[in-house]
């Protein structure tokens, strides 16, 4: 059974000594490569290497032999033992993997989310690795639709749009949220850089004003005069939430700035009109249990998950199919061996037939072997990843004699 494997660290698993015992190498990657086309248990493999990340990426049908393998690897470029990294390395298997590899191309898995540098640093791994063709059919599917994820997630959300990816992506959510942003009031709580590109943001989609509340009421002020806006004290907030229609909160505050309390309140002076709040403080600015209430919305980083996994779950798919491919591909072909031989024996009886005929005949002969292969052919498709797929496997070739040893 094939199987992707990721194994690695980063800047949350590992210290930075660590990571650049590895890094450090001028040739890292191209030593990498030759240590995987030389170890029996890698198909196919790609090596990562930056100031923040060193991994390596790998198809095999032996997983523990494979792990093992990366270990020694990264033992032998790091000149450490393995049992010094062991501690560090994180691992991920098949839909993990996939999922691991789009959020790492899409730069949510980054130190700094929405960092551009981090996708051309992928396709030059990638690049490298097809020059030393250690990149094969699936990691060449793999990662082409990974760059088609990092894509997506920057088109839909605009993830990469500098500091405020959050708020970027999710002003983007509440321009479906609200049919557009035109005559929508919008309150930012706090003051600092992520809130004033936010704000920007939103001025660009034609929102009617902006309300500033800062801990600090003077800075509070002076952002609000430079987006035309009005300055409110915290103590004020709650007042607020009864006429603005979207918040933003990007405080550093130990406590829940928004509490659920607070927001209830407010619904009653609001009349049914929908509150979105989107909330881009680590620790978090608004209780979780706000987004139970009823026309409310809370939006953070985790919402751009969604599109990941999507992309996940349909390579998945693909990459299941790969097991029943080379018996599909048997099938058609004894089946085209077959339509070419009787033909052949054929041939004296078609001679008096016209160009045109003799065609329709093997156009009709093509036909009927496809329609009854058809059938088999779908219930391998469907049977892809499933526990019994191998007895059935087994079973079709013997049934359809594909290979030479099942003649009995």
């Amino acid at each position: 059974m094939i199987k992707i494997l990721a194994t690695g660290m980063n800047h949350e698993t590992a210290p930075v000594e660590l990571r650049e015992c590895l890094a450090t190498n001028p040739h890292g990657i191209q030593a990498a490569l030759a240590f995987m086309r030389d170890a029996p248990a890698f198909r196919e493999g790609m090596f990562i290497s930056t100031c923040n990340r060193v991994e390596a990426l790998v198809v095999t049908e032996d997983k523990d032999q494979a792990k093992k393998s990366i270990v020694s690897l990264f033992s032998r470029l790091g000149g450490k033992s393995g049992t010094e990294f062991q501690h560090a390395l994180y691992h991920y298997e098949d839909q993990e993997a996939i999922r691991h590899i789009f959020r790492v191309s899409s730069s949510l898995d980054s130190m700094v989310v929405g960092e551009p540098q981090i996708l051309g640093q992928i396709k030059e791994a990638y690049r490298e690795a097809v020059r030393g063709k250690t990149s094969g059919v699936v990691l060449n599917r793999l990662m082409h639709k990974a760059f088609h994820v990092a894509k997506r997630v920057r088109s839909e959300t605009g993830v990469c749009e500098a500091a405020v990816s959050i708020a970027y992506a999710a002003v983007e959510l509440a321009k479906k949220i609200f049919y557009g942003l035109e005559k929508k009031r919008v309150m930012l709580i706090g003051a600092g850089d992520m809130a004033e590109l936010a704000a920007r943001h939103f001025l660009g989609q034609g929102v009617e004003g902006i309300v500033v509340s800062n801990r600090t009421f003077e800075r509070a002020v002076e952002m609000a005069q430079e987006f035309r806006g009005e300055a409110v004290s915290f103590e004020e907030i709650p007042a607020q939430l009864g006429v603005v229609d979207i918040v933003l909160s990007s405080t550093a505050s130990p406590d829940f700035v928004i509490t659920r309390e607070m927001v209830k309140g407010a619904l009653k002076r609001r009349r049914n009109r929908p509150l979105f709040f989107i909330d881009i403080a680590v620790p978090r600015d608004v209780e979780p249990r706000v987004n139970d209430l009823d026309n409310v919305y809370v939006y953070d980083i985790d919402d751009l998950r969604g599109i990941v996994q999507e992309e996940v779950v349909k390579f998945q798919r693909w990459l299941e199919t790969l097991d029943v491919v080379p018996t599909i591909v048997s099938l058609r072909e004894k089946a085209d061996r077959i339509i070419e031989t009787e033909l052949r024996r054929s041939a004296s009886a078609l001679q008096s037939l016209t160009p045109e005929q003799r065609e329709a005949i093997n156009i009709l002969t093509r036909s009927i072997a496809d329609k009854l292969l058809h059938d088999p052919i779908v219930f391998l498709k469907n049977k892809a990843g499933k526990p019994m797929l191998e007895n059935y496997l087994d079973v079709t070739r013997r049934l359809f004699n594909l290979d030479d040893n099942n003649n009995d």
